[in-house]
């Protein structure tokens, strides 16, 4: 990783844009809606509650969550701050060279599930990680992006969206929306079914090859871009009638999001291993009671 002198890590810096990115996204989506309001649960953990044979996990955060809206049927926005004294598997199973390190992970994850079918399903994340070894400097990294499934996809709509990301890249180089465009739709693929998740956007990580101020700067870009990239779209199809057939497809295919994340997705591995998927991914505080599988 490339450190300009004078950079240094700080993860209180990422903290403290991660709490405000939440707040501004659930502000908007809270007005857009102007039914249903978020509750929060703000919580911890004791590096202590899984016992002491297991890797210690410390940290807390906060869980948002809307139901029942006059736009979005449940959507969740969560921030996690969380620390162990060894990071899970599926953060080290492509680099090995990290196992037995201690972690601190910090991110904002969310989902939002409208009720209307004409209205896109929107996931976005955007993280920060370090991984520490006495004796050895710490290794760090950020990741994140957002992606689109629409349930009755219009070309508007998705021109829109991958416009945003387009602009969220352009000042850090032509090269990098078609780069992160193509992990997205590399990513976002449900492999056993061979077929995409939705119509993509961005996606990134171990992303540290640019500096921390510059790697730092990227993720605020990818965050600040989202509502620009996705409220647009709810504002042209919250109104749009449909039908019950149209709103059993939705469900049906909702099954679809959620199998990948159960499957495949890094973050709710992560989540699942380190022991607050309940609490850290909104995937998964979103999903029951609104699929039909």
């Amino acid at each position: 990783m490339k450190m300009n002198p004078g950079e240094r890590v700080s993860t209180s810096r990422v903290k403290n844009y991660l709490l405000d990115l939440q707040d501004r996204i659930c502000s908007e989506v809270q007005a857009e809606d102007s039914k249903a309001v978020f509750i929060e649960d703000d919580w911890s953990r004791d590096e202590n509650e899984k016992g002491h044979e297991e890797p210690a996990l410390g940290g807390g955060g906060r869980t948002r969550v809307l139901t029942g809206g006059a736009v979005f049927e449940q959507a969740g926005v969560n921030f996690s701050h969380v620390t162990g004294t060894s990071l899970p598997p599926s953060a080290t199973a492509a680099r090995p060279e990290l196992s037995g390190r201690s972690f601190e992970a910090l991110g904002v994850s969310l989902v939002i599930h409208p009720e209307n079918p004409h209205v896109p399903t929107s996931h976005a994340n955007v993280r920060f990680i370090v991984a520490e070894k006495e004796g050895e400097a710490p290794v760090w990294w950020f990741g994140g992006g957002y992606d689109l499934t629409p349930y009755y996809p219009r070309s508007e709509d998705v021109i829109g969206w991958h416009k945003a990301a387009r602009a969220a890249c352009e000042p850090f180089g032509d090269e990098i929306y078609p780069r992160f465009k193509k992990w997205c739709d590399q990513y976002f693929y449900i492999k056993h079914r061979k077929e995409a998740r939705g119509v993509g956007g961005l996606f990134f990580d171990d992303l540290n090859d640019w500096g921390f101020d510059r790697s730092f700067n990227f993720l605020k870009a990818v965050g600040d871009s989202y509502l620009g990239a996705y409220l647009p779209i709810v504002r042209r199809r919250k109104a749009q009638p449909w039908t019950e057939q149209q709103r059993l497809f939705q469900l049906y295919r909702r099954g679809r999001y959620v199998e990948f994340n159960l499957v495949y997705d890094r973050g709710t591995l992560f989540g699942l291993q380190s022991g607050g998927a309940h609490r850290v991914y909104p995937d998964v505080v979103t999903a029951a009671g609104i699929l039909a599988l």
